[in-house]
């Protein structure tokens, strides 16, 4: 055990150093706190990177990094149409001490209504995984249209941000997946103008076809904790948690558990 935290400290600050070199965490869209008097066009733009160090065994998983755009593109008031990009590169260090193993794109649009300080959007949902620096033997992707739904209370220092969504699967390759369901509680108190923190969790819920693969319905989860540093033109959170990946590695199949610990930068 002692040794499992220690090679987690150590990778985590090796992938630290790695991206704050270069830059000299399934996060999607949040609920919006504030919505505009007035119709507004490119209302809202939200960027975030962060690298988490991974106490996995596997020689494939040693860090997780994600890069990730989010957007409205139009807010009409009584909702918004949205746009993300996330790119996910994992790294092991099978090879090499940083050697990417995956790279994952997840692109979405989405356009939604707000009804009483809920939001409802109805999304198109992209996934593609590929193989990094080894060579690509199946194209594993999917597509899905889901329904979220989302909210956020708010009570002096404290908030609660809750989002929930569910839809079929409407193409796919390499994967068994015919639905999905996930759902996701962030909460957050502020300490100061400068210190808060939090706590996210979120599990999912992935039907499959059981005569491609010949096997049931797949779950997995998600849980951070961390504090969150304020400063005049972003902000910085250090974390730790714990989670288990559905399909981790796109051509096993199989379900991968591991701890972990990183930072995020957000604007």
């Amino acid at each position: 055990m002692h040794d499992a935290l220690g090679s987690l400290a150590r990778r985590a600050a090796a992938a630290a150093c790695l991206l704050l070199t270069f830059a000299a965490y399934p996060a999607a869209q949040q609920p919006l706190v504030e919505t505009p008097a007035a119709p507004e066009f490119m209302s809202r733009f939200d960027f975030q990177m962060w690298a988490a160090g991974l106490a996995s065994d596997d020689v494939r998983f040693s860090w997780d990094t994600h890069w990730k755009g989010d957007f409205d593109f139009l807010d009409y008031v009584h909702g918004r149409m949205s746009f993300v990009a996330d790119y996910e590169a994992v790294l092991g260090h099978e090879r090499r001490l940083f050697d990417p193993s995956q790279g994952n794109y997840t692109l979405e649009t989405s356009g939604s209504w707000r009804i009483r300080g809920t939001e409802f959007a109805g999304v198109l949902h992209h996934v593609s995984r590929h193989l990094a620096d080894h060579q690509k033997i199946e194209a594993v992707a999917m597509n899905a249209a889901l329904l979220r739904v989302m909210r956020q209370v708010d009570e002096g220092p404290t908030s609660l941000a809750l989002r929930i969504e569910t839809g079929p699967v409407i193409a796919r390759a390499f994967v068994d997946y015919s639905w999905m369901t996930y759902g996701e509680a962030t909460f957050r108190r502020a300490v100061s103008p400068h210190v808060g923190f939090y706590g996210r969790g979120y599990a999912d819920v992935w039907g499959v076809h059981p005569s491609v693969y010949h096997r049931s319905t797949q779950a997995g989860g998600h849980f951070e904790a961390g504090v969150r540093l304020n400063g005049k033109a972003g902000a910085l959170e250090l974390f730790g948690g714990y989670e288990r990946v559905i399909d981790a590695y796109q051509l096993d199949l199989l379900p991968m558990r591991w701890a972990f610990a990183g930072f995020r930068l957000l604007n």
